[in-house]
Formats: C-alpha cells, structure tokens, sequence
C-alpha cells in the first residue's frame, strides 16, 4: 500500500468516527448519562437521563418534520426550575440540572397535552 492509499484510508476512517458522535448525541437529544425514565405524551415522549453529577430532560417529538409546541423543564428539590420551550420540529430541550443526592421534578409538553413525574430519582 502507497503513502497516499494509507493516508487517504486513515482520512477515511478517522472521518467515520468522528461522523458517528453527532449521531450519538442525537439519538439522546444531547443529553449525557444514561436513560432512567420515559414519559410518554402524545405524538412525543419525555426522556430523562441521570449521570454521576447531573439530570437532563428532553421532550422528543415521535413523527419530526412539522414545527409544533414541545416544552420541557427540570426542577431540583430546593432549587427553581430549568426549561425550555417553542415551536420545534424535533425535540426541546435538552435542560440539565446539577442533582446530586436529589430528587428532580421533571415536566413536558405539547400542544395536545402535558406530563409530570412527580418528584423522582431520590
């Protein structure tokens, strides 16, 4: 194999590893940790992921493509809320809250209806 094969097929191949994290990060709306609980709306969910330090919530819509309301906020016990909310094709959010040792507050919505988790991860 010539220099500039090896080269190119390195190109190649650090390319599809650095193509494959914006698909990660999509597949959870950006938030890092691993996902501890769903809730479902309709046409939408809300997912909420939990790392060592952290909880972030993102309301993900089920059918993308048409601009839509979609909210989501998160609330540490003790603390005020974070949120975020408009008119998105995808997914609002993703709102992450510092959390450790407490319960978070999770709420989302669209335009047909809204969903709260009540106080969780304790």
């Amino acid at each position: 194999m010539s220099l500039g094969v090896f080269g190119a097929a390195l190109w190649l191949a650090v390319g599809g590893v650095f193509a494959a994290a914006p698909r990660a990060a999509a597949a959870t709306g950006g938030c890092p940790g691993e996902l501890v609980r769903t809730l479902s709306l309709p046409d939408a969910e809300v997912r909420v992921y939990k790392s060592r330090t952290q909880v972030c919530a993102v309301t993900v819509a089920l059918h993308p493509g048409a601009r839509r309301h979609l909210a989501v906020s998160v609330q540490p016990r003790g603390g005020v809320p974070v949120g975020d909310a408009g008119q998105f094709t995808r997914y609002a959010g993703p709102v992450t809250v510092a959390a450790i040792n407490r319960c978070v507050y999770v709420k989302g919505g669209v335009v047909a209806g809204t969903v709260e988790s009540g106080w969780i991860l304790c």
